[in-house]
């Protein structure tokens, strides 16, 4: 079995990186940097947050040889390595792979808090965060929702919103991580707009004049109130406050059809839906290891994979590495718009 190494290689960088949080030790975040990094795919500007110990031992036992490099300056890195800023939280012997780990969900944690401050500070362009895992890390943390959560909170801004996007569609959401009750309460006009609005924002980084649809909370929209008034009173009155505004918004259109004439009849660029599982579930089902999830209206760049900690199947070498690769270039995309 090859060993990882531990290199002091020639040639720092110190342009801006882009930056990476390693997400739980326990799940597969930690093995999809190692061997996209292994296979070339890496791009030359990334640095990980995590802890060296947690790569050194998933290299060694995935039997790759990839040097690793400490550094506490993300701007300064060598090349041909693995530049990992080290949090210093998780030695070999505390590792747990497939096991929820306390310990772990705390140091995932700190990777994200560090890259974020540092992304405020300008030390990095943007962030990619692999796979935390919530109730290991609420376990230490007991007001931890989600990354998305946590990084607008460190940011300062409520004005924001999760974005799902592939390279054909994007789905906002107006609600995420609350329950479906709470969810078809915060279906009212201001939050909708403000939906819409950010949506529009950051699809304009690369698309003149985005398209985006407006879903319908109600099957078939409300179908003129016989199902529900939330449609005509809630979602109407934000759409056109956004057409009156300039942008090229619709709506509401039914759920069930909606996906289907961006996907396959590219009408629109984006899909605002009122709730998690609305958008999760149709994106998912199309585009599971392409799809990535973005934060979006933050004063700096965040994507992240779409997809969990898999504890079933860390730390042997089965974990797709592409929604990893998906999530960079997706925030290269937006860090050069």
């Amino acid at each position: 079995m090859r060993k990882c190494a531990m290199e002091a290689l020639s040639d720092v960088m110190t342009d801006l990186p882009l930056a990476i949080t390693a997400g739980d030790a326990s799940g597969v975040g930690p093995e999809i940097a190692l061997r996209l990094f292994a296979a070339g795919k890496l791009p030359n500007d990334v640095v990980v947050y995590g802890d060296v110990s947690v790569f050194i031992a998933c290299a060694s036992l995935l039997s790759l040889d990839v040097p690793i490099h400490a550094t506490e300056d993300p701007s300064r890195r060598k090349t041909g390595a693995l530049n990992i800023v080290d949090a210093g939280m998780l030695s070999s012997s505390e590792l747990t792979p497939g096991v929820m780990s306390e310990a772990a969900g705390l140091a995932a944690h700190h990777y994200v808090v560090t890259a974020t401050e540092d992304a405020i500070a300008g030390k990095v362009s943007a962030i990619v965060t692999l796979p935390i895992n919530k109730e290991a890390t609420q376990a230490s943390v007991p007001g931890f929702i989600g990354h998305t959560e946590l990084i607008a909170g460190l940011c300062g801004t409520d004005d924001y919103a999760m974005m799902l996007a592939r390279q054909d569609v994007a789905v906002s959401h107006v609600s995420a991580h609350v329950s479906l009750r709470e969810a078809i309460e915060l279906v009212e006009p201001k939050r909708i707009g403000q939906v819409i609005r950010l949506t529009h924002n950051a699809l304009s980084a690369f698309i003149a004049k985005p398209r985006i649809a407006v879903c319908g909370l109600n099957p078939h929209a409300g179908e003129n109130r016989l199902f529900g008034n939330e449609d005509a009173d809630q979602i109407v009155p934000a759409i056109e406050t956004a057409m009156a505004d300039g942008l090229t918004v619709s709506g509401p259109h039914p759920a069930d059809t909606v996906f289907y004439r961006a996907v396959h009849k590219d009408q629109y660029d984006a899909i605002i839906c009122m709730y998690h599982d609305q958008g999760h579930a149709p994106m998912k089902l199309i585009g599971f290891e392409n799809s990535v999830n973005v934060t979006i209206g933050l004063p700096i760049v965040r994507t992240s994979v779409d997809h969990g900690t898999a504890f079933d199947i860390a730390w042997q070498g089965k974990a797709f590495t592409s929604s990893l690769l998906h999530a960079i270039h997706y925030a290269q995309r937006l860090r050069s718009g």
